[in-house]
C-alpha cells in the first residue's frame, strides 16, 4: 500500500510560519528552514518578553514613587513601609501614576501616611 502524506496539513503549517515571517530580512522571510528557525526564536523571545514586561513596569513604578517620595523628604523604602503599615489600599502602579501625573494628590497620600 502506498504511503499516505497529508500535504494539505503540512502546507497549511508552512503557510502559517511563512505568514509569521513576513517582514523579516533576507532569507528569513522566504526560505522555509531559515524562516522556521527565525519564527521559532521570535516566538521564544515574545514569550520571555511578556514576563520581562511585568518586571520592567514594576521597576519603573518603583523609580517614579522613589522620585515622588524624595521630593517630600522620604526614601522609597521608608514611604512604602509607612504605606504598608497604614490602611492605604494603593498599589505601586497607582502610586506611581499619582507621583508623576497628580503631584498634589501624591502629596496628600504622603501626608496621610506620615500621620
Amino acid at each position: 500500500m502506498p504511503r499516505s502524506v497529508n500535504h494539505v496539513a503540512s502546507r497549511a503549517r508552512r503557510k502559517n510560519v511563512m505568514e509569521l515571517a513576513k517582514g523579516y530580512y533576507g532569507r528569513r522571510k522566504n526560505v522555509w528552514t531559515v524562516a522556521k528557525n527565525a519564527v521559532e526564536k521570535g516566538l521564544v523571545y515574545a514569550y520571555i518578553g511578556r514576563k520581562q514586561k511585568k518586571r520592567n513596569f514594576r521597576s519603573l513604578w518603583i523609580q517614579r514613587i522613589n522620585a515622588g517620595a524624595r521630593e517630600h523628604g522620604m526614601s522609597y523604602s521608608q514611604f512604602m513601609g509607612l504605606v504598608n503599615k497604614s490602611d492605604l489600599a494603593l498599589n505601586r502602579k497607582v502610586l506611581a501614576d499619582l507621583a508623576m501625573n497628580h503631584p498634589e494628590a501624591f502629596k496628600a497620600v504622603v501626608a496621610a501616611v506620615k500621620k
